[in-house]
């Protein structure tokens, strides 16, 4: 009987578990492990970040729910991959030993690439982590004491930028409730050639309308921005022509800032040769299988993708819930198929679909595929999506404590968008 161990617990991770207990003999062993010992749900911070959510809502312990399962569930880090001897290294000295691995582990913030940047050593906050949601929230609360500018955008080398326009939208809601919306100027900061270029190149008129509600709410926006370093209540920015040669400089003042980062790969991962990527992110064929190791899968942002095209400031392209979901439902159908001796045949969609929260209203975005040319390829808005964002949320979390393997996106998201078929 094997052996199948998932490095991780995330939006990929922990579905991973559920998915492949569902279709494997209980003769064979699941083991999950994990840095820490709860989940949390990441399209939540921004929500958090503002107090809109708090911690015990967006969280849930890990272990509980996997033992009801029939799976087992290690809350230590990882240290080190054994790729040929097929053996994890784990914090504290242990060692676990694997027929298949599953790296769905996410990214390493890569705040580093910029001075001054980030969180801990810093002088941007993130939204990237629950933790790192929560010490926005507290700084803001002094914050709104005594307002001041604020800049929210992405670095030099992000990929991820759904988050940040969900964050400045949702930050400006939030001031107006409070009518302090007035005395905070805010410029959102963006490695992309054009607001709503999204890391996709534009899903429809994603460009327009984002201009369009930039401008309604007072918003200014700095794109081709390579953001060079950061210092205790300023922000150095580039800006740069289609060429990427310096067209203006930009010194920000701030009194808070908030600025995704570019992401690389896990240390344990991106250390294991020939598995990864010169940016650490896990090389896989079709079928989410490493190019080098037949028994190391992976799914979610920890997998290497290309991006959808050059910009003049680099750009990555982001890797969204549904791809996910269906990169995870590959790997379970492979395993599955490697145990009883056939071939691998499932392959993920590529596609991109979003709801993105903005306070009070919402956007929607679907690009099938995600690089283009598309078969569909629109952005929507509307008060819906922001209602159906915050049901989805419990709706995840309430089949993640009950262990269901069922495709969430599949038959949630899809649904809201009355998309009833997807072209490949």
């Amino acid at each position: 009987m094997a052996h199948i161990v998932i490095m991780g617990a995330g939006l990929g991770g922990l579905p991973a578990a559920y998915e492949i207990r569902e279709r494997l003999d209980s003769g064979h062993r699941i083991t999950v492990v994990n840095a820490s010992d709860h989940f949390q749900f990441v399209p939540s911070n921004p929500w958090v970040a503002v107090g809109w959510r708090t911690r015990d809502a967006v969280t849930l312990d890990i272990a509980a729910p996997l033992r009801k399962k029939d799976i087992d569930f290690i809350a230590k880090r990882v240290t080190g991959i054994d790729a040929d001897a097929r053996t994890l290294a784990l914090d504290g000295g242990a060692s676990i030993e694997y027929d298949y691995l599953v790296i769905a582990t996410g990214p390493k913030l890569a705040f580093d690439e910029v001075p001054g940047a980030g969180p801990i050593d810093g002088h941007t906050h993130s939204i990237c982590t629950l933790e790192h949601a929560e010490a926005w929230w507290a700084d803001y609360q002094e914050f709104l004491k005594s307002p001041g500018p604020l800049v929210i955008g992405a670095m030099p080398g992000a990929s991820c930028f759904g988050p940040a326009y969900e964050f400045a939208f949702i930050v400006a809601a939030d001031l107006r409730r409070r009518k302090l919306r007035n005395q905070v100027p805010m410029t959102f900061v963006t490695s992309e050639p054009y607001v709503g270029h999204m890391g996709l190149g534009g899903v429809g008129d994603s460009r327009g309308m984002i201009e369009s509600d930039f401008r309604s709410q007072d918003i200014r926006w700095i794109v081709n921005a390579r953001t060079t370093r950061v210092e205790a209540d300023r922000m150095f920015v580039t800006e740069v022509d289609e060429n990427g040669e310096a067209r203006k400089a930009h010194e920000l003042p701030f009194k808070m800032a908030m600025m995704l980062p570019a992401f690389k790969g896990v240390d344990a991962v991106a250390a294991v040769p020939g598995l990864c990527n010169p940016r650490g992110f896990v090389l896989v064929d079709e079928h989410q299988r490493s190019k080098q190791y037949p028994a190391i899968f992976a799914a979610g942002v920890c997998v290497a993708i290309p991006p959808v095209e050059t910009t003049p400031v680099p750009t990555g392209a982001p890797k969204t819930g549904y791809m996910i979901e269906t990169m995870v439902s590959a790997i379970a159908h492979n395993i599955a198929a490697d145990l009883a001796g056939e071939p691998a045949t499932a392959k993920a969609t590529w596609n991109a679909i979003c709801l993105a929260d903005m306070g009070d209203t919402g956007a929607a975005f679907v690009a099938l595929p995600q690089i283009p040319p598309r078969n569909v390829n629109w952005f929507i808005k509307g008060k819906w999506v922001h209602l159906a964002k915050a049901a989805f949320e419990k709706y995840f979390m309430r089949k993640m404590r009950q262990g269901t393997a069922e495709p969430i996106y599949e038959k949630y998201v899809l649904k809201a968008l009355g998309i009833t078929r997807l072209e490949k």
